[in-house]
């Protein structure tokens, strides 16, 4: 048996790249019933190197094709983050009579003698549906002479104003343009001093909008931004967002956005932003995140491939107790992926345990409900000296997942880790919707509106299940397991 057997790592769920590095999610956009998903790619080496945009197309979210880089480094420097949409009206005059799609990304040059790198965007356009892409013969589009951090494009079309907007990071803040042709750029505002968390460099941010209770007439604009790694927080890299008003120019945060809000409660939910061109009559905001952290991303124990995708997710806004949350829900299409083993309801943490211990599962969703006030959960991944803890403490009201015995670790110190969210109950139960695979667990308390991503890496026989409570083991609960089926299983449906 080849070490490759004995410690694969490979979500059964989750995309990775066939081989060598990946991380951040690029020029997500959807066109002609295929979603894309781009991505930061070192072809020939297993840690971060010279950048390129992989690429997959997926018809469901759940299959994905990977094709060949569609963007690889060129005079002007490496491929770094950057967004892709349709231009519908071909007000870049690179499309004849039919809609096509257009890159927007980072330059990003090294320079000699110790001098800072140049950050610059640019454009790649495609007339075949995203399979050969051709880079604008006039890039770069857009500079800038002061910031060093000038990256991450992330463009779509507002409606208000008949042009296109652009959000991009710059060091601590982001920055806002408009163009009516993705090629001449505007300065409009600058957002950030002196709000959100600043505990890293500011990357990969995003802007749209979102009903409020899927109220089209309570909209408000979400920004997303993610901060880099820095050595002085143990948390590493990891994303905040933002609520307010955006008029084309102007993002005006709300007064919630005065404390600092996180997408994710895990450390592995990282550089996520959402899809474009969703059709109107599907109307979802859809959305995927690297799943890794800038502190440790470079030496996770896969052989092979290094890096992975977060499952597809819904965002929504949702009013809970006056505030508005930014919640997140596994899309929709992932059930077409998933076949029930098991099903109990309202039955004892005795009775429950019993049906366990004849599971063996890898791969999958666990749905469970159980009493407000109680402390409960359960240990995924079990082996021996090996589980994975994902719970409710009771008392604090507070979702936690605990790795420190998860498998291995000792590739970096701060790797182990306790990871708490608190939860905003509206009725008489805990709610949690947790998804198990090879090397992740991602766990939705209260219908998506506290989230924990974290990597894990148990060894392949670490398979056991089991559920617990700390204070009633008469404790009543329900649960239905749903085992995930593997890419090429899902193809062949």
């Amino acid at each position: 048996m080849t070490t490759m057997t004995k410690q694969n790592y490979r979500g059964v769920y989750h995309f990775s790249p066939k081989e060598n590095w990946m991380n951040d999610p690029n020029g997500m956009v959807y066109f002609e019933g295929e979603y894309h998903l781009f991505y930061q790619h070192h072809p020939s080496g297993m840690t971060w190197g010279p950048m390129h945009w992989g690429h997959a197309v997926s018809k469901d979210l759940v299959t994905w094709e990977e094709l060949p880089i569609a963007l690889a480094p060129d005079e002007h420097g490496m491929i770094f983050s950057g967004s892709a949409v349709v231009d519908w009206n071909n007000t870049t005059g690179f499309f004849e009579g039919q809609p096509g799609l257009v890159a927007i990304f980072t330059h990003h040059k090294e320079m000699p003698d110790g001098k800072p790198a140049i950050q610059r965007q640019s454009l790649a356009y495609s007339t075949d549906r995203g399979r050969t892409w051709t880079k604008y013969e006039g890039n770069p589009v857009l500079e800038h002479a002061a910031y060093v951090d000038f990256r991450d494009p992330k463009v779509f079309w507002h409606q208000a104003t008949n042009r296109w907007v652009m959000i991009i990071a710059c060091g601590q803040t982001v920055c806002l343009y408009h163009s009516p042709d993705l090629i001449h750029w505007t300065f409009a505002s600058e957002f950030g001093e002196g709000i959100g968390s600043h505990d890293g460099v500011w990357e990969c941010p995003d802007l749209f909008p979102l009903a409020i209770d899927g109220d089209p007439a309570n909209t408000k604009w979400v920004m997303l931004v993610s901060i880099g790694a820095d050595p002085a927080f143990v948390e590493g890299s990891r994303t905040q967002y933002f609520t307010g008003d955006f008029d084309g120019e102007v993002f005006t945060p709300d007064e919630a956005s005065r404390r600092v809000r996180w997408l994710d409660f895990g450390r592995d939910n990282y550089a996520g932003v959402s899809w474009s061109d969703v059709p109107a009559e599907d109307g979802r905001r859809l959305f995927i995140g690297w799943m890794s952290n800038w502190m440790y991303a470079n030496q996770t124990p896969t052989e092979g491939f290094r890096g992975a995708m977060t499952i597809v997710r819904e965002l929504s806004l949702e009013l809970r107790h006056g505030d508005i949350v930014l919640v997140q829900k596994p899309a929709r299409e992932l059930e077409s992926a998933h076949v029930q083993v098991l099903s109990m309801n309202e039955e004892t943490v005795h009775e429950i345990n019993t049906r366990l211990s004849e599971i063996r599962l890898e791969s999958y969703e666990l749905v469970a409900a159980f009493p407000r006030g109680k402390s409960a959960g359960f240990k995924v991944r079990v082996g021996v000296d090996t589980e994975t803890v994902i719970g409710v403490n009771g008392e604090t009201e507070e979702l936690y997942v605990d790795r420190t015995a998860s498998g291995l670790h000792e590739f970096h110190e701060h790797f182990l880790g306790h990871h708490t969210a608190k939860l905003n109950v509206q009725n008489g139960l805990y709610e949690l919707r947790i998804y198990v695979d090879r090397s992740s667990v991602e766990v939705f308390g209260q219908g998506g509106q506290a989230v924990i991503t974290d990597l894990i890496f148990p060894g392949p026989e670490c398979t056991g299940l089991a559920v617990f409570s700390e204070e009633d083991q008469n404790l009543r609960m329900s649960l239905d397991i749903y085992e995930v089926k593997p890419f090429a299983e899902q193809a062949k449906k």
